[in-house]
């Protein structure tokens, strides 16, 4: 019998916030937080972060031109709060939550400009 691969830390990561995003949308508060709690390790939470930025990023490329610098500007202050709470897991969390707000702030005005694309102009 063949076993399947381990997912790597990245991956786990990875899956993890798509989870933990998934939570939070779905207005499951106390388990999306239960889920942080259960990470303890500043590694871990380091491997969310990197999977909700670059969900972050893959829909902030998206953007238009003017709304895209925004969303670098956000996620270069979130780089800033992430590196000054390097050591503090309470704070790696805290971080993760904004990171989580900024994912749905990006889809947000993704969904805002399609449909304003979509739509006939008035003129």
């Amino acid at each position: 019998m063949v076993s399947a691969p381990s997912e790597s830390p990245a991956d786990l990561g990875a899956r993890r916030a798509r989870e933990y995003l998934h939570l939070v949308e779905e207005g499951r508060a106390e388990e999306a937080e239960a889920l942080l709690s259960g990470l303890s390790d500043p590694r871990e939470l380091v491997y969310v972060g990197a999977g909700l930025t670059a969900i972050a990023r893959r829909t902030g490329r998206t953007l238009p031109t003017a709304m895209r610098a925004q969303a670098s500007t956000r996620q270069v202050l979130l780089g800033q709060l992430r590196d000054r709470n390097r050591r503090d897991v309470d704070g790696l969390r805290s971080w993760l939550r904004e990171a989580a707000d900024e994912v749905r702030t990006v889809r947000r005005l993704a969904e805002a400009a399609r449909r304003r694309l979509d739509q006939p102009s008035a003129g």
